[in-house]
């Protein structure tokens, strides 16, 4: 072979040599992908998911698919419609989803009547220009774009957790620094003090002192399935559903509708979800926080226990957790308050694994 001949196939080679590369990056993104990561052993939300996405939906659908599983099993009785009564005895949704590749947000809040909170805030996604919808406005949207509706939300068990927690003088409660004209209310200021010590609120007023239970955070009051998936192109989702606090003040929001503190996603590095007492966590954005710790180098587990960490130094009686997943697959955890679990299922697994996360 003439030298000139050698050259110009040894350039056309270098020429395919890039394409190559990418080829082969493609086939080893479709060997790790899809991935599904959920809080808690949520096993048939993260298995409806699995089945989504393997099947080549996209992570957004995946991710409407297993939150909405969720709701329908009503998971923990703290997702879905039929639980975790507010101090009016009803039953709202918070839910929301994020596509990492556009970075498009869809939220609803306090949804009242429509029972499908994570289809309702992916409606918002796709047909209006806002992020997030409230109150009986985001009903009347859900209602309008098809969703089911207008239904009653309570259940017979939420009913029966309200009236028996009306017979314990509505303790425990959310409300702090007021005096009750009874032990249910209607409240007013209290100009007096308060004081907070194992578990008890003790507040003095002209009618003497007054103790209130603190309310408990634990799975089943206070509980978010979030949700990442990474389809197999590798693009990233999260979502998010739940009913809320149990006894929560009526028109209270908790994290769950809010973008970078209950979930964030980006295509560019990664997504996180997270869940425990919203009221705390959503002053601090920790899955922005985590999603932006590793964008700036830091390792994927070290930046989970970094938001949390952020978190227990003003709150050090917090309870809460995430959940995170990097741009490549790999998934970790950190919690404080209490052991936290989360669920994954991945091309490796037969089956959904539950992995356990110490405080």
């Amino acid at each position: 072979m003439a030298r000139s001949d050698l050259s110009i196939l040894l350039s056309t080679l270098l020429l395919f040599l890039p394409l190559l590369t990418v080829a082969e990056a493609e086939l080893g993104k479709s060997e790790k992908f899809p991935v599904v990561v959920s809080t808690w052993p949520f096993l048939e939300a993260v298995r409806a998911a699995w089945r989504e996405v393997d099947n080549g939906s996209s992570a957004v659908e995946a991710v409407v698919e297993g939150c909405s599983a969720c709701e329908e099993l009503r998971c923990d009785g703290t997702v879905g419609p039929g639980g975790s009564p507010d101090e009016n005895g009803e039953t709202m949704i918070d839910a929301l989803v994020m596509d990492g590749v556009t970075m498009e947000v869809g939220a609803v809040a306090a949804m009242r009547y429509v029972k499908d909170g994570i289809r309702a805030a992916w409606l918002v996604m796709k047909h209006s220009q806002h992020t997030l919808l409230a109150g009986e406005g985001a009903s009347a949207f859900a209602i309008s774009m098809g969703l089911p509706g207008p239904m009653n939300l309570s259940s017979p068990e939420s009913l029966k957790k309200w009236s028996d927690w009306k017979e314990n003088q509505c303790q425990p409660n959310f409300r702090k620094n007021v005096v009750p004209a009874n032990n249910c209310g209607p409240y007013k200021p209290n100009n007096g003090g308060m004081d907070v010590s194992g578990g008890i609120r003790t507040e003095s007023c002209e009618m003497g002192t007054i103790e209130y239970k603190l309310p408990l955070v634990g799975p089943h009051n206070h509980d978010t399935i979030s949700m990442a998936v990474i389809d197999k192109m590798g693009h990233i989702a999260v979502g998010t559903s739940t009913n809320g606090a149990t006894f929560k003040i009526p028109g209270r929001v908790g994290d769950g509708p809010i973008v970078g503190s209950s979930a964030y996603a980006d295509d560019e590095v990664g997504g996180c979800g997270a869940t425990g007492d919203g009221d705390i966590m959503m002053r601090f954005l920790p899955c922005y926080q985590v999603v932006e710790s590793m964008r700036q180098g830091m390792k994927l587990e070290q930046a989970a226990k970094d938001a949390i960490s952020r978190i227990a130094r003003k709150f050090p009686d917090f309870v809460g957790a995430v959940v995170a997943v990097d741009k490549n697959g790999s998934h970790a955890g950190a919690c404080h308050g209490w052991t936290f679990q989360y669920s994954v299922q991945d091309p490796e697994m037969d089956d959904v694994q539950v992995f356990t996360v110490l405080p």
